[in-house]
């Protein structure tokens, strides 16, 4: 074997074990991992929402730094309290209620199949007993109690990644004494995180979005637990296309067995659909641009990825952390054929 077939071998070993090394701390240091991920793009958004309120406009000059990123804080904390007060609140009374609703689901297929003449050969109340609401919702909602679990623990993450932040410049500074190089880096990184914190502050905005609409619409309808389900749908937004499936099908099957007319659910199936199309194919690849370019392919891959490495919590990470991923490595000349890849058509955002 010659000289160069034996390195690319060494080189083809070392990627392999590089794999399989990151498999198994992704694996093995789920606990601490999970609540890392998490903690990464609350730290995102506080530095998103720091930004905005600096450019708030204001007679004379900005508004200050501190008195922004204290803003910052006070807007995600509200959120993450009302947030954990109203999935405590629904997610028992939801999980209690969903046996009614599946026999009343049965009922109304079996109903439905001996109008249409199918009671013999077709039984749709077997087909719906596969349909175990009293499994799947608690299993969204041991997702929702393990996140809220971990808050101390991401609360912690966060609040040293903000102490963290104001040190880093010293560091790279020790680390690359020269200046050229050290400005190179600077540059770069400064690059990659504007780029991550626009993917994260536009995914969560549109998803805020989707999910407040559809509260809007399941209000005016008078869906049961709308509060619940326009959460679940600003959660479920960040898992791609099945998220978006489940967060249009859910709210309909309720609307179904909670009125005696199919005309609500067919209401809260097209409306629900219609905002979902509109803003997570319209609205949001506008507002992304070059942020996020995953290719449809690896984008159903990491869902199968993250979601076997790190359960239904890792389904709702999925593309924020694949997304990240291939915008670090766009940046990096020996991994950006792996940003390529990842994309959608090869483009990626590196100059």
């Amino acid at each position: 074997m010659t000289g160069v077939g034996l390195l690319r071998s060494m080189t083809g070993v070392l990627w392999f074990g590089a794999v399989v090394l990151i498999g198994s701390v992704l694996v093995l240091g789920k606990d601490v991992l999970v609540p890392l991920a998490v903690a990464l793009i609350v730290w995102y958004l506080i530095n998103a929402l720091t930004e905005g309120f600096s450019n708030l406009p204001r007679i004379g000059s900005r508004l200050p730094g501190w008195l922004c990123r204290t803003l910052a804080l006070l807007v995600i904390a509200m959120l993450l309290y009302l947030f954990g007060r109203l999935a405590s609140q629904n997610i028992a009374e939801v999980t209690q209620t969903a046996p009614a609703y599946q026999e009343n689901l049965r009922t109304l297929m079996h109903d439905l199949s001996v109008r249409l003449g199918l009671e013999g050969p077709v039984d749709l109340g077997e087909w719906i007993r596969q349909i175990r609401l009293e499994s799947v919702l608690p299993e969204l909602a041991g997702a929702l109690s393990s996140l809220l679990g971990m808050a101390g623990l991401i609360v912690a993450y966060v609040i040293f990644l903000l102490i963290e932040q104001h040190r880093f410049g010293a560091k790279i500074h020790a680390l690359f004494p020269d200046p050229e190089r050290e400005q190179w880096v600077r540059t770069m990184l400064t690059r990659i995180q504007e780029d991550i914190r626009t993917y994260v502050w536009i995914k969560t905005l549109t998803s805020a979005l989707t999910g407040a609409v559809s509260y809007a619409v399941l209000i005016i309808v008078g869906v049961d637990y709308a509060a619940f389900w326009g959460v679940l749908i600003f959660l479920m937004n960040y898992i791609p296309t099945i998220g978006s499936l489940l967060g249009v099908m859910f709210p309909a099957v309720l609307a179904l067995v909670q009125f005696p007319t199919p005309v609500p659910a067919l209401v809260v199936a097209g409306v629900l659909g219609s905002v979902q199309f509109t803003i997570g194919s319209l609205i949001e690849p506008r507002l992304m641009g070059q942020s996020l370019n995953l290719s449809p392919l690896v984008v159903i891959l990491s869902l199968v990825v993250w979601g076997n490495i790190w359960g239904v919590v890792g389904m709702f990470l999925c593309v924020p952390l694949t997304g990240i991923i291939m915008i670090v490595m766009s940046y990096f000349p020996g991994t950006r054929p792996i940003a390529i890849l990842l994309s959608s058509d090869g483009r990626v955002r590196y100059d």
